[in-house]
């Protein structure tokens, strides 16, 4: 099977969309975990809400939109559900990074198992994917607690649009692991994302030491988490695409929460940071969190099903959109000038490599 060309906007964490047109992917903390789809059997999913399931549709099967512009609407929700979850994260400050993730992980485990259980998938997989499947569960859940954590210690709109350089260590892990090409476009495209990272880092010999409301040291710890976010969520995605239908979608995103909770345990038992929280209110964040990111993932699967993934790519930096809003509505914390230049190089990054890709394709 010829490994797909990637690039795009995040599992949800996880921005990067693999740019072609030949399978659905999921997004996020699962990024593009749909093309590991590809069950034989019908049926109406519970889950999907659809006949037969989005995650398991034959490529003949699929359709076009019932209506104009209904992928890129899917699109827009998905990013909106992402811009909650993360917002949520954000306001759970008494509740560490990892615990998050941790009761994210017990909360969309209860909703995979039934799944499996009615696809009749098993939980451990193919023997020859297993390898691919542990590395997918222990890199995917250590990209949400990298990105969790830099939501709780950076400015919100800077960790987002961080995340969105996830597409450039795709195209590069793609490039080393699946040989694919790299053209001259892919490395303008890179330079432009690291143009925008650096204007949101603002390094002290750079730019001095002004320009940072937070502490240089926490605002330089929450960059470094979500750049390894970035770095975990393009290693997930090429294992992912690697795999690519012979491995249900549904055994991937178990794969993910059960090592995810192994992963968060030994953490916090070593941290010494499990607590539940005090407030009820955050509880409710808490289930909120796994919800929003649920939907967003569901929403965004749908989406890629009837509308060309370029689009669909270009759509989902609305995320960053999403992220200046509720950073100043929530947060009363206006991004700098620093933050909205380095946004503008990253998205025009994303869409200059959606927009090239989707001419491509088009040929």
């Amino acid at each position: 099977m010829r490994p797909q060309d990637s690039a795009g906007a995040v599992e949800l964490e996880e921005p990067g969309l693999p740019l072609t047109d030949d399978a659905p992917p999921g997004a996020s903390e699962e990024p593009a975990a749909a093309e590991a789809a590809g069950a034989p059997d019908s049926g109406r999913c519970w889950l999907c809400l659809s006949s037969p399931c989005c995650s398991r549709t034959e490529p003949e099967a699929k359709k076009k939109a019932p209506c104009p512009g209904l992928g890129l609407f899917y699109t827009l929700l998905s990013a909106f559900c992402f811009s909650v979850s993360s917002l949520l994260v954000k306001k759970v400050q008494d509740v560490h990074a990892v615990e998050i993730s941790a009761f994210r992980c017990v909360l969309q485990m209860l909703i995979v198992l039934p799944c499996l259980i009615y696809r009749k998938t098993g939980f451990i997989g193919p023997k020859s994917h297993r390898i691919f499947l542990i590395l997918r569960g222990v890199l995917g859940s250590t990209s949400m607690m990298l990105i969790y954590y830099a939501f709780q210690t950076m400015a919100l709109a800077d960790a987002t649009v961080i995340t969105f350089s996830s597409p450039v260590f795709t195209s590069i892990f793609a490039w080393i692991c699946l040989k694919e090409k790299y053209s001259p476009w892919d490395a303008l495209f890179t330079m432009f994302t690291i143009a925008g990272v650096i204007l949101i880092v603002r390094p002290p010999f750079l730019f001095g030491s002004s320009g940072i409301e937070e502490s240089y040291s926490v605002h330089l710890k929450g960059t470094f988490a979500a750049i390894g976010h970035a770095v975990f969520a393009a290693s997930t995605l090429v294992i992912l695409r690697k795999m690519g239908k012979s491995v249900d979608y549904f055994l991937t995103i178990w794969y993910y929460v059960v090592l995810g909770l192994v992963e968060t345990v030994i953490i916090l038992f070593i941290l010494g940071e499990w607590s539940l929280p005090y407030c009820g209110l955050d509880r409710l964040f808490l289930i909120f969190i796994a919800l929003f990111g649920l939907g967003a993932q569901i929403f965004i699967t749908k989406a890629l099903q009837i509308e060309k993934a370029g689009p669909v790519a270009i759509m989902r930096t609305m995320d960053v959109v999403f992220a200046f809003i509720f950073q100043i509505i929530f947060f009363n914390n206006v991004p700098t000038w620093w933050t909205v230049g380095g946004a503008v190089c990253v998205v025009a990054s994303n869409v200059g490599a959606a927009v090239r890709k989707w001419y491509q394709s088009s040929k």
